[in-house]
């Protein structure tokens, strides 16, 4: 074998690996690399954003909508600090990035040179890191590169995605070895863990039993990429469908079996029908708080009275939060596929069923219908939430992806936006950090550059990582943003108002003592990053704005003036203990013993 650099390997992995994207800051710790990557520049490319934190939410959002993993590139210390935050919004989503970072030479360990965490071990990143990625690779000799660039690979993209951290001494991308790398992985979705026969058997004797069934899904299905394996089983046996965020657009939210997203600012169908429901089959899914009213029965889900089939790839949320009937370790299309083929065997063509449930679920939609669609009529300014909203869903098309921030604004997309196909609504769930929705749209854009690309961010959001503009100028990527502009901290300023009396303090953004409302004016800063700035505050002109950015091939920023005190209707709970929690302001809670 020739002798190879160690950041030349690294370079050659890349190229093998076919990740097509690097997003990453230059720093001294990292020049070796970015030397290499200079000699695959027709096969990867380098693209330089103004901020770690970007370059994380970056590579998130490519992954989320290719489902092909790249990688992030920072430098010793701060840099890589920096990065923190995207990589726990990747780690608590599911999503896979390779997040290479620079640390010092290996023969100045423990000395305290110029960068180096050194308190408790040597070159400390790995510990830092650690609670946020999959697996934290720290190689202190070139020869141990192919071997940590392999279990990385598989690391990433094996069972439940995630980010994987690779920490290279300065001196590994310099120094020379003669080592090879090894087979190529490019693994994600190509091997799959399926359920047992009795296992599957039992599931689908308990479905067909039920006679309030339904199904509630969540990313596990986005990243098996099993829609149409999910629309099939749904429309065979007549199951309603309830969706987590990043579960949404699995079934086409226009299906009439699509209930949309349950929990405290969910669709009101939906909390119906995890409240009656007689049976959940989960697949994918966690039940975090925001999903299952805070665990209070009644809310959204009744469980222990409700039987439960929890179907995950990850052996450690099944019976996280509630104690399954049935627990499945498998992926979500194999035990999809398998749930279809014994049904083929037993010979069950489907056909109409559950006459009765249906018919309820059908009256739940129309009282919820009749309860909001007026507000989606009304022109005012600020705009009304509801009709920012309903002109998004009129103006893109169905293949249109929308990344969304952190904040109230968030909330509404959750209770009303219906995604037509899955991989195109990206949520900072799990994390909710700010700052992921402009950022990831970047990426998103790169992964699919013929289709509009939206993020749709708070004000406060937004302010975070402004530099997103510099970036979309300096390497074309025509990403629209539509700014929430509100003028405040709105989702914990609701918070207040609604839990400690009505008293303000932090939350809203003012300017001199009369307490005027104070935002910069992002149009015109937009503009002076080279990007087309329009700014909205009547609610006739958005349309028309939308449109308008969409088509113009160049990356444009809507600064839209919505009105800050209107609120999601609440049909679930929320509690933040010892606070109380709310009850719904539209439906009631349930349990079990008022059938």
């Amino acid at each position: 074998m020739p002798k190879m650099k160690g950041g030349a390997l690294i370079a050659e992995f890349l190229v093998k690996e076919k990740m097509p994207y690097v997003f990453g800051i230059c720093g001294h710790g990292n020049v070796g690399l970015l030397d290499e990557l200079y000699n695959v520049a027709d096969k990867v490319k380098y693209v330089s954003p103004r901020h770690e934190q970007v370059a994380g939410h970056m590579a998130d959002g490519y992954f989320r909508v290719s489902h092909r993993p790249v990688a992030t590139l920072t430098s010793t210390g701060p840099g890589s600090a920096n990065l923190i935050m995207a990589l726990a919004v990747a780690q608590t989503d599911s999503s896979a990035l390779l997040a290479i970072t620079a640390n010092v030479p290996t023969s100045q360990f423990n000395r305290a040179p110029f960068q180096e965490l050194n308190r408790h071990n040597q070159a400390d990143y790995p510990n830092v890191v650690r609670p946020v990625v999959k697996r934290s690779f720290q190689p202190t000799r070139v020869e141990m590169l192919p071997l940590a660039l392999r279990q990385a690979a598989t690391t990433m993209t094996s069972g439940r995605p995630g980010p994987v951290n690779l920490d290279v001494p300065f001196n590994l991308f310099q120094e020379e070895a003669e080592v090879a790398l090894e087979t190529p992985w490019r693994g994600m979705n190509v091997r799959r863990s399926g359920a047992s026969p009795e296992d599957v058997a039992r599931a689908l004797d308990m479905l067909l039993a039920a006679k309030r069934p339904a199904l509630f899904i969540g990313h596990g299905v986005t990243l098996s990429e099993a829609s149409a394996e999910l629309t099939a089983l749904a429309r065979r046996l007549g199951i309603p469908v309830i969706s987590s965020p990043n579960g949404m657009g699995c079934i086409d939210m226009d299906d009439p079996l699509s209930l949309g997203f349950i929990g405290r600012n969910g669709a009101y169908p939906a909390n119906q029908a995890g409240r009656h429901a007689d049976l959940v089959l989960a697949i994918g899914a966690r039940f975090d708080d925001r999903s299952s009213s805070s665990w209070i029965p009644g809310y959204s889900w009744n469980f222990p009275h409700t039987k439960l089939i929890h179907v995950d790839v990850d052996h450690a949320e099944i019976g996280r939060n509630y104690p399954p009937d049935l627990g499945i370790l498998a992926d979500a299309k194999a035990f999809l596929e398998q749930l279809l083929g014994t049904l083929d065997a037993r010979g069950l063509a489907g056909g109409p069923r559950l006459a009765e449930w249906q018919a309820e679920i059908a009256s739940w939609k129309k009282d919820w219908d009749a309860y909001v669609r007026p507000n989606f009529e009304i022109h005012a300014s600020p705009m009304r939430p509801e009709r920012v909203v309903a002109d998004c869903r009129a103006v893109l098309p169905d293949d249109a992806i929308i990344s969304l921030d952190s904040g109230v604004h968030h909330n509404w997309y959750m209770q009303f936006w219906n995604a037509r196909r899955p991989q195109t609504m990206l949520n900072t769930w799990g994390y909710s950090g700010m700052g992921f929705g402009p950022s990831a749209i970047l990426g998103a854009k790169l992964a699919a550059p013929d289709r509009p690309c939206v993020a749709v961010c708070g004000d406060g959001g937004f302010t975070m990582v402004p530099h997103v503009l510099c970036t979309a100028v300096e390497y074309n990527i025509p990403a629209v943003w539509v700014v929430w502009n509100n003028f405040s901290w709105a989702a914990i300023r609701d918070i207040q108002y609604g839990l400690f009396g009505g008293r303000e303090i932090g939350t809203g953004f003012y300017e001199g003592p009369e307490g005027k409302p104070y935002n910069p004016d992002f149009a015109a800063w937009a503009r002076a990053a080279g990007v087309e700035g329009i700014t909205v505050t009547r609610s006739e002109d958005f349309r028309g704005a939308l449109e308008h950015a969409v088509k113009l091939g160049k990356p444009c920023l809507i600064d839209a003036h919505v009105d800050q005190n209107i609120r999601p209707p609440s049909t679930g709970t929320w509690q933040l203990p010892p606070t109380p929690y709310p009850q719904p302001a539209f439906g009631k809670p349930f349990t079990v013993t008022e059938r």
